[in-house]
């Protein structure tokens, strides 16, 4: 299908930029300790806001993903170099130096590895338990091809937050995310409320020509496959290589899904243009204690 995209920005997603001693600070000590983040890796609109408060998602496995999904700026490789022994001790580190009370966790899919890079997750997230154990912690784990045993390491660790995105809805998988399955991720997310009993999020992009009625059957999907709470937040082309934006969404439709969300049930729900899964993930932990 041969798209035209969206055409110009629209004044609400103007970008103001904020820096200062904290945004400094904050990429200073990620470079020390040759840490990758979403935040850079992925071209994350709101960079600049969240570093200028401490906060960062941490990027595990590299900066070099093996699949070849149409809307990420990460880049890709069949082959990334392996991974750093240092890193989960890196990160504990960063964590520690940045007096953090919340951390997200993410990492680049790497299907060439045998266990998918689990044995790395579970590794960072002792590193970080063993330095401050009082910290939460969310991981926004890849689906790791289903592999059942792979998952359950990661699980096992009972992470606050288990966060797996489905990204789109079901009619643009074959376009945006060809590697993945939206079954297999909701799979993966009632694996983690069935069998863990974790606290459970995903989150949506929007614009990339999805329905406002297929947005509203994937936030039911996500329910009754026990999701907790969802992000919903505009698709911005990274280049001129990926996917264009169909459309973009009204802050008024923003809000519209957000009704839409809560009243199916979810516990917490950030939809607007700039939200992102990892956005104020802090404030997502506030619900945890409440949830079923």
């Amino acid at each position: 299908m041969e798209r035209k995209g969206a055409g110009k920005k629209p004044e609400w997603l103007k970008i103001r930029m904020a820096s200062g001693a904290s945004f400094a600070s904050t990429r200073r000590l990620l470079d020390h300790h040759s840490l990758n983040t979403v935040c850079r890796s992925a071209l994350c609109p709101n960079l600049q806001e969240c570093w200028s408060r401490g906060t960062a998602t941490f990027l595990l496995l590299g900066n070099i993903c093996t699949r070849t999904c149409r809307f990420c700026a990460v880049g890709k490789a069949a082959q990334p170099p392996a991974p750093d022994p240092l890193e989960p001790q890196n990160i504990a580190l960063a964590v520690e130096s940045m007096r953090l009370k919340h951390v997200v966790l993410t990492s680049v899919t790497r299907d060439d590895l045998p266990d998918g890079g689990a044995e790395h997750w579970v590794k960072t997230i002792r590193a970080i338990r063993s330095s401050k154990p009082s910290l939460s912690i969310e991981c926004l784990i890849p689906d790791f091809q289903g592999n059942e045993s792979a998952l359950d390491m990661v699980m096992a660790e009972a992470p606050e937050v288990l966060n797996h995105n489905i990204e789109t809805v079901p009619s643009l998988y074959s376009e945006v995310r060809p590697q993945a399955s939206y079954n297999r991720s909701l799979e993966l997310l009632q694996r983690a409320k069935k069998h863990f009993g974790l606290s459970t999020k995903s989150g949506l992009m929007v614009g990339m020509g999805e329905t406002a009625v297929e947005v509203e059957t994937a936030l039911g999907d996500l329910i009754r496959h026990g999701c907790d709470m969802v992000t919903i937040g505009q698709y911005l082309q990274p280049s001129a290589a990926h996917l264009p934006v169909e459309r973009y969404i009204t802050p008024e439709e923003f809000e519209a899904y957000r009704g839409v969300a809560e009243a199916s049930g979810f516990h917490h729900v950030q939809s607007g243009p700039f939200v992102r899964s990892s956005y104020h993930a802090e404030a997502f932990t506030n619900n945890i204690e409440t949830l079923p």
